[in-house]
């Protein structure tokens, strides 16, 4: 009886398009998972989004080589998931090379190619990670008002609490979670927003180039 129903769940699973296993967006050897937009279409997108290989540091000893997703940060655009997701839990660490700037996480990303493509923004510019943008026309609500809704239009939710984020040069961490139209984004571990009620609840991951060089690495979704 047991087994029937594992079979059961396992078909309905198939059926719906929904996936049990963690997704890895960034294998450290190839951008299969991504498409490109640059605002700029003369630019080679290979050109600002590379894969390079930087040697760590591990308790004072320069050591382990390890692949990173590294961005000019110019022109402006992003590389978008390949997949469509909904209910997940997405982990990414990131790092500033030179001075620190701006960047983003597109969630629920749907609609036209263009700069600012519908989409619920968790916020990666240096002191405000952690912030929401609400980017034409997503909705949540935040502190228990309802935002968003109007297309075009631009609305900031700022985080909680003060910065948790690390200097220039060392590696910080996002661990965002969009479940039944709650979202939720913590910064090193520090639960810095919440949405609920999602006008937008699936959709591609955007990572942003937005005027600075970043690096990422630790890519990956995991299914709620």
């Amino acid at each position: 009886m047991r087994k029937a129903l594992f079979v059961l769940i396992l078909i309905a699973l198939a059926v719906s398009g929904c996936s049990t296993k963690r997704t890895q967006l960034f294998n450290g050897k190839n951008m299969h998972e991504w498409q490109f937009y640059l605002e700029d279409k003369s630019i080679d997108p290979l050109d600002v989004w590379s894969i390079e290989d930087k040697v760590t540091r591990h308790l004072g000893v320069w050591s382990t080589k390890e692949k990173v997703l590294h961005c000019k940060g110019t022109p402006n655009g992003y590389i978008m998931s390949r997949g469509w997701f909904s209910d997940y839990k997405l982990h990414l660490e990131w790092r500033w090379v030179e001075e620190p700037g701006n960047s983003g996480v597109l969630l629920h990303k749907t609609g036209p190619d263009k700069l600012w493509p519908r989409s619920i923004e968790c916020q990666l510019e240096a002191g405000n990670a952690g912030d929401f943008w609400l980017i034409d026309g997503t909705g949540l609500t935040a502190n228990g008002e309802v935002l968003g809704g109007e297309p075009g239009k631009f609305i900031n939710i700022k985080k909680k609490r003060p910065s948790k984020e690390k200097q220039q040069g060392k590696w910080n961490r996002y661990d965002i979670y969009c479940k039944d139209g709650t979202v939720k984004c913590y910064v090193n571990g520090l639960l810095q927003n919440e949405g609920t009620n999602s006008t937008d609840i699936s959709g591609r991951i955007c990572l942003q180039s937005e005027g600075a060089p970043i690096e990422f690495r630790k890519i990956y979704a995991d299914p709620l």
